[in-house]
């Protein structure tokens, strides 16, 4: 085993625990707090090994909520899952192209593009926001599959790309989801099996690129424990909040986690 007290020191490993955590704890509630988790690691580590190491500790959350969610909106992921794959191998090309600073910073712009387009439909007013998360689908639509094909198509590309360079695409397939007109609790099932499904595939890639690292490994399974932590604290805190809340989390977070990696 590394000494990674000795690499890191003790406040570093304290922030990678509590990121942990927050790996978690986003997997069973605030998909968007995950962004924090990827700015503390690319911080603690070298960005693009950082990637790799935040993976397998988002598909031990993933695990956790595709267990522990079972309203999923299916016939979204047959549709959505084929672009994916383009996506992904234009982000492993891009990653092997550039070098860790040019990483970190492509994380943080990434997920600060995506908090802006969140934020452009509440800014442009009230009278087009989304379906609450206390409210059922409405209508027929409601359970169709979602947007039309060209919207298919973009998300799934772009959620390639940034799930692979950035492990950041939960922005992008919350727009998606929730322009499908589904609740709450239905999120958060359709999106658990989407990452998880997504998250998996992407291993093989991670591991082409060399970017599987002794002291990554070793830190995965010292942080398993609590990223476990952080799903139980998740699934309870979800019940108690609304839509709107959990917007401006989700947002507020990612927000955060982009300036820091931008500007410091």
């Amino acid at each position: 085993m590394p000494d990674l007290v000795g690499l890191h020191g003790w406040p570093a490993l304290v922030a990678l625990a509590a990121a942990a955590v927050v790996i978690g704890f986003s997997k069973t509630s605030f998909g968007g707090v995950a962004a924090i988790s990827v700015a503390v690691f690319a911080f603690v580590m070298p960005a693009k090994e950082s990637t790799a190491t935040v993976l397998l500790l988002l598909i031990v959350g993933d695990l956790v909520a595709v267990a522990r969610y079972r309203r999923v909106r299916w016939r979204l992921l047959p549709r959505l899952l084929p672009a994916v794959v383009p996506g992904l191998l234009l982000g492993a090309l891009f990653m092997n192209l550039v070098d860790d600073t040019v990483m970190k910073l492509t994380i943080g712009g990434l997920l600060l593009v995506m908090v802006l387009i969140q934020l452009r439909p509440r800014l442009r007013g009230r009278s087009q926001r989304r379906v609450s998360s206390d409210e059922p689908p409405h209508g027929p639509t409601s359970a169709a599959a979602g947007p039309g094909w060209p919207v298919q198509i973009g998300a799934g590309v772009a959620a390639g790309f940034t799930t692979m360079t950035a492990n950041a695409a939960g922005p992008f397939m919350a727009l998606y989801f929730l322009a499908a007109r589904i609740d709450k609790m239905q999120f958060i099932g359709t999106n658990a099996w989407f990452f998880c499904i997504v998250n998996i595939s992407k291993v093989p890639l991670a591991a082409s690129l060399g970017l599987y690292t002794g002291e990554g490994l070793w830190l995965v399974l010292l942080l398993i424990p609590l990223v476990l932590a952080g799903t139980v604290v998740g699934v309870s805190v979800i019940k108690r909040v609304s839509q709107r809340q959990f917007e401006i989390v989700t947002l507020v977070a990612s927000a955060i986690a982009a300036v820091s990696l931008l500007v410091l």
